[in-house]
């Protein structure tokens, strides 16, 4: 024939490969997503640069997925198109091929140190711990909601600013509020800021998770763990509790807002106001 199974199949998947990695490194020239969307696929856009070394890390990694899948489906039809019994009645038997055995050794260990050597730098930086934080949050969780205290902020009688948390039913949910996932008081966090959230539990295992910053931390009765972030932008990002921690665990969303550095000072001289 003209033109062989193996080699409309690799057309097939060349463009498709194309394709692929031309949307993946698209820019975006919509909305940003900063919450789970009908019908999603991709992550969340990135909030931190963290999320976005997150991202690249994928990306990356999901080119050497293409190659191999491409390369092996080539390999799979060509074989099938050559060697089918009406060609190759009587197969010729191989036991050992040295030439063969040295490249599929050498190339996918190739292949592990290109991927290795940037998800070890991307791991130790997310390991990385900030000195001097501009803002500490703790975050308890309980069942089935979260308590939020910036120890940073006191009043005359040392009393931190602190609340709950609560996730609003469907019933109370103004225009344009999410469904699971809105809550009564938000985490307000100034933007380009370096953040310490403390994180523990009072009660069972929980996990304080937000897809856009790339954070997941559990929280641990009788345990602090801590993690940093630095929210570049301003915008509101949802997260949820991603342990399993009874009933309601579907219910104790997570809400960070992001805001100006004015905004976020009016805000906490509010929040001070209202302390005892």
């Amino acid at each position: 024939p003209f033109v062989t199974i193996g080699q409309v199949a690799s057309i097939v998947f060349f463009f498709f490969f194309v394709l692929t990695a031309l949307l993946g490194r698209a820019p975006k020239l919509t909305a940003y997503c900063d919450a789970a969307e009908p019908w999603q696929v991709g992550f969340q856009d990135p909030a931190t640069p963290m999320m976005q070394g997150i991202i690249d890390l994928h990306h990356d990694i999901f080119l050497f997925l293409l190659i191999i899948l491409v390369f092996v489906l080539w390999i799979l039809a060509r074989a099938l198109w050559h060697f089918r019994q009406k060609r190759n009645s009587v197969p010729q038997r191989i036991v050992h091929g040295t030439t063969i055995e040295v490249i599929w050794t050498i190339f996918p260990s190739l292949i592990l140190m290109f991927i290795a050597i940037p998800s070890f730098a991307l791991l130790y930086s997310m390991d990385e711990i900030v000195v001097n934080p501009a803002l500490t949050i703790k975050a308890i969780g309980h069942q089935w909601y979260w308590t939020y205290e910036y120890s940073d902020y006191t009043s005359s009688d040392e009393e931190s600013v602190t609340f709950d948390s609560y996730m609003v039913s469907e019933d109370d949910l103004d225009p344009g509020q999410l469904r699971l996932l809105e809550v009564d008081d938000r985490v307000v966090v100034p933007e380009s800021s370096h953040i310490r959230v403390i994180v523990t539990s009072a009660d069972v295992l929980h996990s304080w998770a937000m897809p856009s910053l790339g954070v997941k931390c559990d929280a641990v009765p009788g345990r602090l763990n801590q993690l940093t972030t630095f929210i570049d932008r301003e915008g509101v990002f949802y997260g949820q509790c991603s342990e399993i921690c009874g009933t309601n665990h579907g219910f104790m969303p997570i809400v960070v807002e992001s805001v100006s550095r004015e905004a976020y000072s009016s805000w906490v001289s509010h929040q001070l106001q209202l302390l005892p």
